[in-house]
């Protein structure tokens, strides 16, 4: 897969996880592992692309003795999600468009 069409799949996909509710990155890992799988390194790096983007905001909380990074949705990747869904209406436009000659062959 395109790398760039997969980072910007991958963004979209941790706004999503923390949509309903504010969640830290093992939270979000184990949400998403159903449905993809992600590497801690890949996430933290995502997470660190969005809050630079400023489509996420960061707050720590105490948990345990330690502090615990908690990621709350911004009204912009709340934005970037609503743009997502009418974007992903095309790419399957194009997808149908692709493959249309596949399914006469068959």
């Amino acid at each position: 897969m395109d790398i760039q069409l997969k980072r910007g799949l991958l963004d979209v996909c941790v706004l999503a996880a923390i949509k309903n509710e504010d969640s830290y990155g093992y939270q979000i890992l184990k949400d998403m592992k159903p449905y993809l799988e992600l590497s801690e390194s890949t996430l933290y790096t995502i997470l660190k692309r969005l809050e630079n983007a400023s489509m996420l905001k960061v707050r720590s909380v105490e948990h345990e003795g330690r502090l615990r990074k908690y990621y709350h949705i911004t009204k912009q990747g709340l934005a970037r999600l609503e743009e997502f869904k009418e974007d992903w209406k095309e790419i399957l436009s194009i997808y149908n468009y692709i493959t249309r000659e596949d399914s006469s062959h068959e």
